[in-house]
């Protein structure tokens, strides 16, 4: 989509698609984290094991990678958000002429520190095993995938808001002018579309994380990653999350 468009090409119908999507990517990389154990040492704030370095490692890891997708261009994309956005070097390669879909007033909200948070804090001890393997430096990548799928996923909200808005500005603008936060977030929220999709991520964990025998016969006792931890996920963390960044962007769109 060429920059300046109007992002006419975005509907709440491609959105709920794209959404849908991102619901597989979300469990295959819980999926591929859960082969490592919790590898706790890769988390602890005191042990200083990069010279030089003040924090835990994965604040080193992912810094860095950060970094090097930065140079090439990753952040210039609407869709993605850093988790450490101060001093990030400027993109080296031709940038792409992105759609001005969001409104520059909310484009620029940012929750990864309870993004963060949530997922070393609350979500990993739910479905990975104790131990210490070493892997400290792949176990930290595939953290990496989790956290910005998880990112992308949840400030969706902005597109989300932006094209509800514009569907019905008359049921949103009184309530963006009197700062009702409760009200939006009332307006936002449809239980019976939650219940559908913390019931499909579900089917999804079932389904893409059976071992599978030689026999084709799945193993339907055990899963790579729970689905009840899937569905816990959305439910407490991911639409909660996403439906607060639908609502800052909302409160921010008359600016």
């Amino acid at each position: 989509m060429a920059e300046g468009s109007s992002g006419s090409e975005f509907t709440l119908d491609s959105i709920r698609k794209s959404l849908i999507r991102q619901e597989d990517t979300i469990v295959f990389c819980l999926m591929e984290r859960a082969r490592f154990p919790i590898n706790s040492a890769l988390y602890n704030q005191s042990l200083d094991l990069v010279p030089g370095f003040s924090g835990p490692l994965v604040d080193f890891i992912v810094q860095e990678t950060e970094a090097v997708q930065a140079k090439a261009g990753r952040y210039v994309n609407p869709e993605e958000n850093p988790f450490f956005p101060d001093n990030l070097p400027p993109s080296l390669v031709p940038n792409y002429n992105y759609s001005q879909v969001l409104h520059p007033g909310g484009a620029s909200i940012n929750i990864n520190k309870a993004i963060w948070d949530m997922y070393l804090n609350q979500l990993l001890p739910l479905f990975v095993v104790a131990g210490d393997d070493g892997n400290y430096a792949s176990t930290a990548a595939s953290d990496l995938s989790c956290l910005q799928a998880l990112s992308r996923r949840i400030h969706y909200g902005k597109f989300v808001a932006e094209i509800k808005f514009r569907d019905a500005p008359h049921d949103y603008e009184p309530l963006i002018r009197a700062k009702d936060a409760d009200e939006l977030m009332k307006l936002l929220t449809d239980k019976r579309v939650e219940e559908m999709v913390k019931k499909r991520v579900e089917k999804k964990a079932i389904v893409f994380g059976q071992d599978v025998s030689g026999s084709n016969n799945a193993d339907s006792k055990h899963y790579k990653v729970g689905p009840s931890v899937v569905a816990r996920l959305y439910d407490e963390w991911v639409i909660p999350l996403t439906k607060r960044v639908e609502v800052e962007y909302l409160i921010r769109r008359l600016n």
